[in-house]
């Protein structure tokens, strides 16, 4: 099936031909007929799959076949996103395609001047890209209306739903027109999210192209065990072996970020680091030479796990592992796009491997294991169960373990008994040499 049985305006399609795209991804295949026809929906797929095009070439359509009234263009559609490189990121791909359907777009986030937004605005927009921070700024302004929105999109939806961003989207949806088009669209939809989400969508579809938390079937996943104190080395070790190889590595922390890009450039290796610290432009020039293939190697916290589309991510290394399990999900994703395949190693201390059992309870596989010198090894048994019950319990029947931990309370029981004595006979002891000593002085 192609782009052309899906009903969208001819000009789009023309677009999509001069890209040499000629057949939907599944998601797009399957989304696009329900937005089409006007439903709430529900879109879950994995990374790389197309996902701001499965909303976008549906919602334009509906646009360039809506009347106009006016020369002024009031603001239609309305996408809301997590950080400020995708909203730059979707805002391309929508402005590419709006064009071709006289509709105009304008990007809204922070760290570049409120005033030339300010006057963007003012001058009329169809679309807007948004965070949700220096949306909520121009709404305090006065400088935009949404109640003529007539669609809502929510792009990484499951991060807008999360308690960070949730205030600021329900006064949002607070100033929206009650009869609107509501989309969600993400790689993860965690359970709670999804129930959340049913107070911003009407009676809505829902689309899962591949179960849900699973990465791409094209990356192949490893982890290695080491301390502390190992991981720059490691990092280091891996960066030379692979020079001129487009690598993605995720820090936890903007400090961390700091620290692997000082101490690897002092090691004569060439990267740059992209996190909240720094300026829209600093973050926007680093993007783009990773893109480019000025630098090879780029050092982010989750500002970039989200969404981030750059061709040729050949592997993806966690420095540090998430605290959210849904997270690695999203990170590995940088890679393997577009069926592609791509590489995800992970770093894990033993601090971490409560990380490591929630990610693999998510997307229910256990990650291979590497040694130092990045050869794939068995998972020691020390890591594989942690703890000396669960040890005993994978070895042992019920009955057993009962026994077991019989014998240790009896055991510990017989070892305080010992102690006790001990105790006594001491006590006994100093009374009677205290009552010598008190004979001798009389």
């Amino acid at each position: 099936m192609g782009f052309e049985t899906l009903g969208l305006a001819k000009p789009l399609l023309k677009v999509l031909e001069r890209q040499g795209l000629v057949d939907p991804t599944p998601i797009q295949e399957t989304s696009i007929p329900i937005i089409l026809r006007g439903r709430d929906l529900v879109g879950l797929a994995q990374t790389g799959t197309g996902k701001t095009a499965a909303f976008s070439l549906p919602v334009l359509t509906s646009l360039y076949g809506a009347e106009r009234r006016g020369k002024f263009r009031p603001v239609r559609m309305l996408v809301l996103s997590p950080t400020r490189e995708l909203a730059a990121q979707v805002e391309g791909v929508i402005k590419e395609l709006s064009s071709s359907v006289n509709l105009k777009s304008v990007p809204i986030f922070g760290g570049v001047p409120f005033f030339r937004q300010a006057q963007a605005l003012r001058r009329g927009s169809d679309i807007l890209v948004a965070t949700p921070g220096r949306l909520e700024d121009h709404i305090s302004q006065k400088t935009l209306d949404l109640s003529r929105v007539t669609h809502v999109i929510l792009d990484e939806a499951d991060q807008m739903l999360d308690i960070g961003f949730l205030p600021a989207i329900k006064r949002i949806f607070s100033l929206l027109p009650k009869n609107k088009q509501t989309l969600l669209f993400s790689a993860t939809m965690p359970k709670e999210i999804k129930k959340l989400s049913n107070d911003y969508l009407n009676n809505p579809d829902e689309v899962a192209v591949t179960p849900e938390s699973r990465p791409a079937e094209k990356v192949i996943q490893q982890v290695v065990f080491l301390t502390n104190s190992e991981k720059l080395n490691a990092l280091q070790d891996l960066l030379t072996r692979r020079q001129k190889k487009r690598i993605l590595v995720f820090s936890r922390t903007k400090h961390g970020a700091d620290k692997v890009v000082k101490t690897l450039t002092n090691a004569g290796l060439s990267l740059n680091a992209i996190h909240g610290n720094k300026s829209q432009t600093q973050r926007q020039l680093a993007l783009e030479n990773f893109k480019r293939g000025k630098c090879f190697v780029l050092i982010a916290t989750d500002i970039a796990a989200r969404g981030i589309d750059v061709r040729g991510v050949e592997l993806v290394v966690n420095y540090d592992l998430p605290d959210v399990p849904e997270t690695y999900v999203h990170r590995i994703g940088r890679t393997a796009r577009a069926g592609a395949s791509g590489q995800a190693i992970s770093f894990c201390t033993d601090e971490e491997h409560k990380n490591l059992r929630a990610i693999e309870k998510l997307i229910k596989m256990e990650i291979q294991n590497v040694s130092l010198d990045w050869k794939e090894i068995v998972r020691p048994s020390a890591v594989a169960g942690r703890t000396l019950k669960k040890s005993i319990k994978r070895r042992m029947g019920k009955n057993e373990v009962m026994a077991s931990s019989g014998r240790v309370k009896k055991a510990m029981s017989e070892k305080n008994s010992t102690q006790r004595n001990r105790l006594v006979r001491r006590k006994k002891y100093s009374n009677s040499k205290g009552a010598k000593n008190n004979r001798t002085n009389r």
